[in-house]
């Protein structure tokens, strides 16, 4: 029996299928963990989503911004965007059965050893805080008023944790924090704009996981969402966005031994990080 953390996978069903051949994945023992955005941008997300719902009960998922917009597009309270790619999944006749599912889905969940988020922490969090943040969205995105939690999702505002925070201004920066993040300015305000490699980010802004932390390195948080960063290790982290959808490569991360496995990408080449 072996365990797998997935990058991002973004509608790239058939690098997934030849990544879940290259890891000689057995559905009968294995156990998997994707790290969010399942679909959107890539050819075929109902077949990913598809398949996720299918293995299920062998597998665990954080949702990652893209999953969140697909929801909010299937309520009718977001607009699809250029470049989304996911009509096909609006089409489908077990569209609201898939929706339903991926809205039980958390934004954090953890072990002894790892904790598994889209985008990342931020630094004021403890795992404990985390969970717990998580916990109060996965309640009201499967609740029956979800619909009024979409509607204020969206939005670059609160910028920074205050235990404080109430309502849909403590959600909202919950959900940006757990699937946007990238950089944040030196006093821990999120900076949402930038996409870029790291070397790129402006002087004033750093990532969220080289800022000091009140988390204890117990744990290390694997995550993706950052595909200009690609496959990165730094003490307490391993992210691996590797760009699967802009023609890069779809990474599987060994849990037991930290082995990495990747298949290239069919799509494709670009720089168009999201």
């Amino acid at each position: 029996m072996a365990s797998y953390a997935i990058g991002d996978i973004q509608g790239c069903f058939d690098e997934l299928q030849a990544l879940l051949e290259h890891i000689a994945y057995n559905p009968m023992e294995d156990r998997l963990v994707l790290l969010g955005d399942l679909v959107n941008r890539g050819p075929k997300s109902l077949e990913v989503l598809r398949w996720a719902r299918t293995e299920r009960h062998r597998l665990r998922l954080v949702l990652g911004n893209h999953d969140l917009h697909l929801i909010a597009v299937h309520a009718g309270l977001a607009k699809v965007k250029h470049l989304d790619t996911v009509d096909d999944i609006l089409r489908a006749p077990d569209a609201d059965e898939l929706l339903a599912w991926l809205r039980q889905q958390p934004l954090v969940i953890a072990d002894a050893h790892y904790v598994f988020v889209h985008a990342g922490l931020p630094p004021q969090w403890s795992v404990e805080e985390a969970l717990r943040c998580s916990a109060d969205v996965e309640k009201v995105l499967a609740g029956a008023e979800y619909r009024d939690f979409l509607a204020h999702m969206y939005g670059n505002e609160p910028d920074r944790w205050d235990a404080h925070l109430a309502g849909w201004d403590r959600l909202r920066f919950i959900v940006n924090a757990c699937t946007r993040m990238r950089v944040l300015t030196r006093d821990g305000r999120l900076d949402l704009k930038f996409k870029g490699e790291l070397a790129d980010a402006p002087a004033d802004r750093a990532a969220w996981f080289d800022l000091p932390s009140v988390r204890e390195g117990k744990q290390t948080v694997v995550c993706g969402h950052w595909s200009a960063l690609g496959l990165h290790r730094a003490p307490g982290l391993i992210a691996l966005d590797t760009g699967c959808v802009w023609g890069g490569a779809l990474s599987a991360l060994r849990l037991d031994d930290g082995l990495v496995f990747q298949v290239r990408s069919r799509q494709p080449v670009t720089t168009e990080w999201s």
